[in-house]
């Protein structure tokens, strides 16, 4: 039998392409196999996008893999295996494979489930991940804002409809990260004016991409629209 190959978990940050590591690069550029979370329909990721630039697509297969977006345990159980052993086969070949995801792959990743759906089913797979900028962190830098100095306290928390939740987030810490916060936006915007920090807040679509958008009056965003891709931090110091 050929020697197993390596999944490689390669985080290459939330938007822009200079933010991926000298790691994830390196490793870009030797595996054969470059595997990412492709969309049934539309653009492409910010994952792929990223892996074209940095790769001879002639030299390497472009493994494009979809993943359900839906709550049914039985359908994700039943896809997750499909796709598992879809990535099993190369390895099997004693091929590496480099799963790109947008920002870290440990932080609220797709690699997350592949990594866990490999060990499960494969569990002679090595796999190895590599850190990348989470969107939180390329917010803090586009406001020039430091998350936590000192002794404060952060809470990176996805924004749901559960009011009194958001609202026990806040007063629990200095600063708080809302992630994925567009489909709850005017009930965090109506919490903040609430307690006093609507002026604490800032907003951030598609954070160091080249579609990025902020917003820091939450005026402007009461009836807006925004994007999957959409995170707020409130620094109440």
């Amino acid at each position: 039998m050929s020697k197993v190959g390596t999944l490689y978990g390669l985080g290459v940050g939330p938007g822009d392409p200079e933010l991926i590591t000298v790691k994830a690069f390196r490793l870009l550029q030797q595996s054969p196999v470059i595997a990412y979370p492709k969309k049934r329909m539309g653009s492409k990721s910010y994952a792929h996008q990223i892996a074209e630039l940095y790769v001879q697509q002639s030299e390497k297969e472009m493994l494009g893999l979809v993943f359900p977006m839906t709550r049914d345990k039985d359908i994700l159980e039943r896809e997750w295996k499909q796709t598992v052993e879809i990535v099993w086969e190369r390895l099997a070949e004693g091929k590496d494979v480099a799963f790109v995801t947008e920002g870290d792959p440990m932080f609220y990743s797709t690699f997350i489930h592949m990594m866990r759906g490999m060990q499960e089913a494969h569990p002679e797979v090595p796999i190895v991940t590599v850190p990348g900028v989470s969107s939180f962190l390329g917010a803090a830098s586009r406001f020039n804002l430091p998350l936590a100095d000192g002794d404060e306290q952060i809470g990176i928390i996805p924004a749901t409809d559960d009011r009194e939740a958001m609202r026990k987030a806040l007063e629990s810490h200095d600063t708080v990260v809302f992630l994925k916060v567009a489909k709850v936006l005017p009930m965090i915007i109506g919490l903040l004016k609430e307690m006093g920090l609507a002026d604490k807040a800032a907003v951030a679509t598609k954070v160091t991409s080249s579609e990025e958008m902020v917003w820091t009056d939450m005026r402007e965003l009461e009836r807006a629209e925004l994007g999957y891709l959409t995170l707020m931090v409130v620094k109440k110091g």
